[in-house]
């Protein structure tokens, strides 16, 4: 039993922990993002320059390999302990969908900031939106703790 006058203080500790926990899987998410879009670009580069494959097919094929690798990694490290360090073909297909979405929303920010902001700034804004998008639904729904089996809670 926690005594009443600790009790406010123990819940912003917790509060803080939580919040410091998510900060820092958000931090942990960037750095494998990082790593993806050199791998993104990389594996484009090479087909599109010295395979001369399309574009299409060779952005098609650089985004497969950078999605898989980001759902490798973040099972692993950023979101480990909700995945249980394991991968599964369910997880990876949501979280394929939970970067396709965040390409139509990153998509749909530049378009729109286009005709009101510089052509850079428009992009780094809808790389934020992305990483937003992408982190929430990694964060919220592909990799979400779950309950144990049995816990009817």
């Amino acid at each position: 039993m926690i005594p009443a006058p600790l009790k406010p203080l123990l819940d912003r500790l917790t509060l803080a922990w939580h919040e410091r926990a998510v900060a820092l899987k958000a931090i942990s998410f960037a750095f494998v993002g990082v790593i993806n879009t050199a791998i993104d670009f990389s594996i484009f580069w090479t087909a599109a320059t010295l395979f001369k494959w399309p574009l299409v097919p060779a952005n098609v094929l650089a985004w497969i390999v950078a999605v898989t690798f980001s759902y490798v990694m973040n099972s692993f490290t950023t979101f480990g302990p909700e995945s249980g360090h394991a991968l599964r073909w369910r997880d990876y297909a949501t979280f394929v969908a939970s970067g396709v979405a965040g390409m139509v929303a990153s998509t749909a920010t530049l378009f729109a900031l286009s005709y009101v902001l510089p052509l850079a700034l428009a992009k780094l804004l809808s790389i934020a939106v992305s990483f937003a998008v992408n982190f929430s639904l990694s964060h919220f729904v592909v990799f979400r703790a779950r309950r144990p089996r049995g816990d009817a809670r």
